[in-house]
C-alpha cells in the first residue's frame, strides 16, 4: 500500500475531502490503462483515511483483439485491491458520424451514469484524466473553432454530471513515474498510436513538435484551458442574470431576448441550450436559430429541430406567444378509458386524472356521474362552458385560452354520455355544472411535462 506522505496520494486526499461527504459511493471508471490503473491504486489508498464505498467499471468496447484480456486484466486487479467491479459489454457503430472515437466516448459516458450498484446511484463518477489529456483536448477545441466553453475543455469538478477528475492537474509522466515506483501493471492500447484518430495525432504528432520550441507546452495549456474556464463561468453568470427576468418554466420571453445586445443574446440561447444538455450550435446556426425567433410573425409556426452534434437527444424549439420553448416531443396515442369511480386515472400518454368529491364545484353528481368516458380529441368538438355565451368550437377556445397547440392535441376530454363534459384547462359544460349547495366531482389533470426541465 502507498504510504500516507506520498505528495501524489495527498493532492488526491485533498482533492476528494473536498469534494464529497464520508461513505458516499464512486464509481471509477476504469480502462486498464496508465491514468486508471494508477488512480484506481490511489483511490483503494485513500480510502483508508477517507471513508467512501468505491466501485470501478470496466466498458468492454470490443474494438481491439486484446479486449477481452483487458477485461479480465482489470478484474484481477481490483480484486486484489478488493474493489467490486461492473464489465459493460456496448456495441459500437463503425459507420457513425461520431467516428469511432466519439461514439466509444459516448457509450462510456451513458455506461458510467446510468448503472446502479445494489439499487444505489452513485454520488460521483471519478474518470484519470490528466493535464496532459486537458492539454490535447484544448487543442482539438481550438482546432474546431469552439468558443470559451469549449476551450475551457474539461472541468475538474463537474458537479451538473457528479463528475470528478482528481488528477487534471497531474501530467502523465508524474503517473507513469509513480507507476513505477509502486510497481503497478497496466495495459496498452494498440490504438494508442493509430494517428488516425483525432487525439491520436494530437498526441504523437503535434505536441512533440511544440514541446521542443516550449518544452512545458502541456501545462501552459491546461494552465490556459483553466483561465477559459474562469472565463466561461464569468459567462454563465451574466447569461443567468439576463435570464431572470426571460426564463419560466425554462421557456424564454422573446421581447426581453430581442432587448438585449445580440452577443448577449447569444449568451442567454448558449447557457439555455447547455443546461437542457444540449451540445453547443455553430456560430451560424445559432444565428439563424435566433433570427427565427425573433424575427417571426407574431403567428408563425417556428418549429426548429435540435440534434446537434449527433445527439441521442432530439429537443424541439418551439415559439408561441412570444415565447420560445425546449420540447421533448412525444407522440400522443388514442386512448378510450372509462372512470369508474376511482380516485386516480392513468392515461396512456403518462399523464393523470384526479377526481375528488367536493361542495359546489365540478360535474353535478345529481346527474349521477358514476361513469365518465375519457379520451382525446377528434376534431370538429363544440363545447359551451360559459352559460352567458354561445356554443363554440373547442379549437377557438383553445386558442382563446392560450394553451400551446402542442398540448392541445394531448389534452383528455371527459364525456357524459354523449355530452362534452369537462376540458381541462377550459372548463365543464354549463348544463352539468354543481351549483353551490351541490356536491360534484372535481377533476384535476396532471400533464406530463413536455418542456426539458433542467
Amino acid at each position: 500500500m502507498v504510504k500516507a506522505q506520498d505528495p501524489l496520494l495527498s493532492q488526491v486526499n485533498t482533492f476528494l475531502s473536498r469534494q464529497f461527504k464520508p461513505n458516499q459511493l464512486l464509481l471509477l471508471g476504469l480502462s486498464g490503462g496508465l491514468d486508471s490503473c494508477v488512480l484506481l491504486h490511489l483511490l483503494a489508498a485513500t480510502k483508508q483515511t477517507i471513508p467512501f464505498k468505491l466501485h470501478a467499471m470496466h466498458v468492454h468496447h470490443g474494438l481491439s483483439v486484446n479486449a477481452d484480456a483487458w477485461a479480465d486484466f482489470c478484474l484481477q486487479q481490483c480484486k486484489l485491491l478488493n474493489v467490486p467491479l461492473q464489465i459493460v459489454r456496448v456495441n459500437i457503430d463503425e459507420n457513425t458520424q461520431l467516428g469511432v472515437e466519439g461514439a466509444a466516448r459516448r457509450l462510456r459516458y451513458e455506461a458510467l451514469f446510468s448503472i446502479k450498484l445494489d439499487e444505489e446511484q452513485p454520488d460521483f463518477v471519478v474518470t484519470a484524466h490528466h493535464q496532459d489529456d486537458q492539454a490535447e483536448t484544448l487543442l482539438l477545441q481550438l482546432f474546431r473553432g469552439a468558443g470559451v466553453k469549449g476551450l475551457a475543455s474539461m472541468a475538474a469538478v463537474d458537479k451538473f454530471r457528479r463528475l470528478l477528475r482528481p488528477l487534471l492537474e497531474v501530467s502523465r509522466q508524474t503517473l507513469q513515474d509513480y507507476a513505477t515506483q509502486h510497481q503497478i501493471r497496466w495495459c496498452e492500447d494498440e490504438s494508442n498510436n493509430d494517428t488516425r484518430y483525432e487525439r491520436n495525432f494530437v498526441r504523437n504528432n503535434v505536441m512533440p513538435v511544440l514541446e521542443i520550441r516550449y518544452p512545458a507546452v502541456k501545462s501552459v495549456l491546461a494552465r490556459s484551458a483553466s483561465h477559459l474556464a474562469e472565463a466561461s463561468d464569468l459567462l454563465d453568470t451574466l447569461a443567468e442574470i439576463d435570464a431572470e427576468t426571460l426564463r419560466f418554466n425554462n421557456s424564454l420571453c422573446l421581447q426581453g431576448l430581442a432587448a438585449l445586445a445580440p452577443i448577449r443574446a447569444k449568451n442567454v440561447v448558449r447557457w439555455w441550450f447547455a443546461n437542457n444538455h444540449l451540445a453547443m450550435p455553430s456560430t451560424e446556426y445559432l444565428s439563424e436559430i435566433i433570427k427565427q425567433l425573433l424575427n417571426a410573425k407574431a403567428d408563425a409556426n417556428v418549429n426548429i429541430q435540435l440534434n446537434l452534434n449527433n445527439q441521442a437527444q432530439h429537443l424541439t424549439l418551439k415559439r408561441f406567444q412570444q415565447r420560445a420553448y425546449l420540447l421533448q416531443e412525444q407522440s400522443t396515442p388514442a386512448f378510450d378509458l372509462v372512470w369508474n369511480g376511482e380516485p386516480e386515472l392513468m392515461l396512456p400518454n403518462g399523464g393523470k386524472l384526479q377526481f375528488k368529491q367536493v361542495m359546489g364545484a365540478g360535474l353535478a353528481l345529481k346527474f349521477g356521474m358514476t361513469k365518465l368516458r375519457v379520451t382525446n380529441r377528434d376534431g370538429g368538438e363544440r363545447f359551451k362552458p360559459n352559460v352567458l355565451r354561445p356554443t363554440r368550437t373547442l379549437k377557438h377556445l383553445l386558442q382563446e385560452a392560450n394553451i400551446p397547440p402542442w398540448k392541445r392535441d394531448c389534452l383528455p376530454l371527459i364525456y357524459w354520455h354523449d355530452t362534452l363534459a369537462f376540458v381541462p384547462g377550459i372548463g365543464i359544460s354549463h348544463e352539468l355544472q354543481a351549483a353551490a349547495h351541490e356536491l360534484g366531482v372535481e377533476i384535476v389533470w396532471q400533464d406530463i411535462p413536455s418542456v426539458s426541465i433542467v
